[in-house]
């Protein structure tokens, strides 16, 4: 008796530790089929699926796509929502807003920045980290801000950069709490930076 109860904990405990760590992006029939379309009141401009030992998330980005033309897409308001799969149905477990804000130059386009964002386990405990990332544009064509949030244990850790050619107009801020985030989360996160300085050529930095 005693080495079947042994088994049967050794198999449960092994089915938890198998649970795999992975992400994939949805096609839209893969949206329509999970029947994602009404969780937001913006369309989806990619959405992703992923799962770790906490289970199985939906990840929804979301842009309000307030001008639309041949030439290009406007944005006036983004969301961002992260839902688990419960009983057939979606508890959310966070939820990211933003919207243009009031500048000089005037902003005219918030969007997701997709290339730079992720759903990876970064610090290797078997959970996923997801880290958000868009930016606005203004009416000189110039990106103004950027901002990149961090998820971890379901709390947003996040950078906040200002663009200007000015030193006393621009600025680049990490939140107070962000030295809370284990070490491998800050290194691959100032990687990033780096790379999105050098891709975008932006300063992201005080001024």
């Amino acid at each position: 008796m005693k080495n079947y109860i042994f088994t049967l904990l050794l198999l449960s405990t092994t089915f938890i530790y198998a649970q795999k760590v992975e992400s994939y992006r949805l096609t839209k029939e893969q949206i329509v089929e999970r029947e994602l379309d009404g969780v937001s009141d913006f369309p989806i401009y990619k959405a992703f699926e992923y799962s770790d030992k906490g289970g199985v998330y939906e990840l929804l980005l979301c842009e309000n796509q307030k001008t639309i033309s041949k030439k290009d897409t406007l944005n006036t308001k983004i969301q961002a929502i992260c839902t688990i799969n419960d009983h057939g149905g979606f508890l959310e477990k966070w939820q990211i807003n933003d919207l243009l804000e009031i500048t000089e130059p005037k902003e005219t386009n918030i969007w997701f920045w997709t290339k730079y964002c992720s759903t990876k386990d970064l610090d290797g405990d078997g959970y996923i980290e997801p880290i958000i990332i868009y930016g606005t544009r203004n009416e000189n064509d110039e990106i103004s801000r950027v901002k990149i949030i961090t998820v971890y244990k379901n709390k947003k850790y996040v950078i906040r950069a200002v663009e200007c050619d000015l030193d006393y107009c621009r600025s680049f801020k990490k939140d107070a709490n962000w030295n809370l985030l284990p070490q491998k989360i800050k290194t691959y996160v100032d990687n990033l930076v780096e790379k999105i300085r050098k891709d975008q050529g932006l300063l992201l930095k005080d001024g």
